[in-house]
């Protein structure tokens, strides 16, 4: 799994940050997370692309995160594609695509699956490589966060004991899945024997816009990564929380309580210019925080 931030600024571009974008890659493919004012040249200046993202998952209906949308939707068509793209979203951004596709008499040369999130917390996509869930965030408006889990490929092959035994690797998937081997002779390889238990499925919690709350906590605990809001510094709570928004204390205060092993930063507000502060803030509570620097990919 590894996180690729496109844009990590609060609603104003500002010192050369981006609106709310980011992706999550899983086994090759590719979410896009939230899609702000120039999501699409972010994706061409750091090799994101297009043609490998098939899911795009909308936090918020506030313009810094969905802004970029539009544009993406249109240039992917006029690009040619046609893998169906599915886009899961709150209710409301479905009248606004097919405005602004209508007024323009654009019929886009692919499948457009529109999904409304629900009010509470849902599996809304589910694959062969991974799941993503939907849990309400506490902001302005409706707003939502998304649990990125991987599935496992099932068990690892022990190719020195598949050998010992005489297993060829047409048999591998199988014994992946758990199976035992039976031998022409009629003798049963037992699968623990040729395999080891495989990796552990990876959890990233993607947390848009929200004040401090803990009501998703138990969803995300143990999570491989956290990206929260870290809008404030901590001397502008009062602010934060007049706005619906969370402190870089806070966000490493939910991180530690959820044992997660990484807490990235972002959306940080256009008053400020350096971002070091925000690490050093919610280093005091959580320490292994990184800032979600623009073009930088992070492994979980």
């Amino acid at each position: 799994m590894r996180v690729t931030i496109l844009g990590n600024n609060s609603a104003l571009p500002a010192f050369g940050r981006h609106p709310s974008a980011q992706t999550v890659t899983v086994f090759g493919e590719v979410l896009l997370l939230d899609c702000g004012e120039g999501t699409q040249l972010q994706m061409q200046r750091y090799g994101v692309k297009w043609k490998n993202v098939h899911h795009i998952f909308i936090s918020h209906l506030h313009g810094d995160h969905y802004f970029g949308l539009p544009g993406l939707i249109n240039s992917m068509s006029l690009l040619g594609r046609i893998a169906p793209l599915h886009l899961y979203a709150p209710a409301g951004l479905r009248p606004i695509i097919d405005a602004i596709l209508a007024v323009a008499d654009t019929r886009l040369c692919y499948e457009l699956h529109f999904h409304p999130l629900p009010a509470g917390t849902e599996v809304i996509a589910d694959t062969d490589v991974f799941s993503v869930t939907c849990f309400p965030l506490q902001h302005g408006i409706e707003c939502h966060g998304f649990l990125v889990t991987t599935k496992t490929r099932g068990r690892r092959i022990l190719p020195d004991r598949c050998k010992e035994y005489g297993i060829a690797p047409e048999y591998f998937e199988a014994l992946k899945r758990g199976e035992d081997h039976t031998m022409p002779d009629g003798t049963v390889v037992k699968n623990a024997w040729v395999t080891a238990d495989g990796p552990a499925p990876k959890k990233y919690a993607y947390c848009s816009d929200t004040v401090y709350t803990e009501s998703f906590l138990p969803l995300i605990q143990g999570a491989d990564g956290i990206y929260h809001e870290a809008t404030y510094l901590h001397q502008d709570a009062a602010r934060a929380a007049m706005r619906h928004h969370s402190t870089a204390i806070q966000a490493a205060t939910l991180a530690q309580k959820a044992n997660a092993r990484t807490l990235l930063l972002g959306h940080f507000s256009s008053k400020y210019k350096e971002l070091e502060p925000f690490r050093e803030e919610a280093a005091t509570i959580f320490p292994n925080v990184v800032i979600g620097m623009e073009g930088m990919a992070y492994d979980l």
